[in-house]
């Protein structure tokens, strides 16, 4: 399952992600991708395994955060099934 973190501090690493994850969930954090943008609001795919209730309580609970100066927006990414 994967989790879209967005509206990051420029200065957040992949590590601060997943220590701030496991501070607020016990989600195993698989893989963390940087998504490309005009670096105004940098954002991040985190690859979770967990159950869907703890990954959307984490979700919920990162959403609109206020974290290193800025507000986190979270969502879970579905995942599309193949037609």
């Amino acid at each position: 399952m994967n989790l879209w973190i967005a509206n990051l501090a420029p200065d957040v690493s992949d590590d601060d992600l997943r220590a701030l994850i496991a501070k607020y969930s016990a989600v195993e954090v698989a893989g963390v991708k940087r998504v490309p943008g005009d670096g105004s609001r940098p954002g991040a795919i985190v690859e979770v395994a967990g159950t869907p209730d703890a990954v959307r309580a984490l979700c919920n609970r990162l959403n609109g955060m206020f974290w290193r100066g800025r507000s986190l927006l979270a969502q879970e990414m579905m995942e599309r099934a193949n037609p």
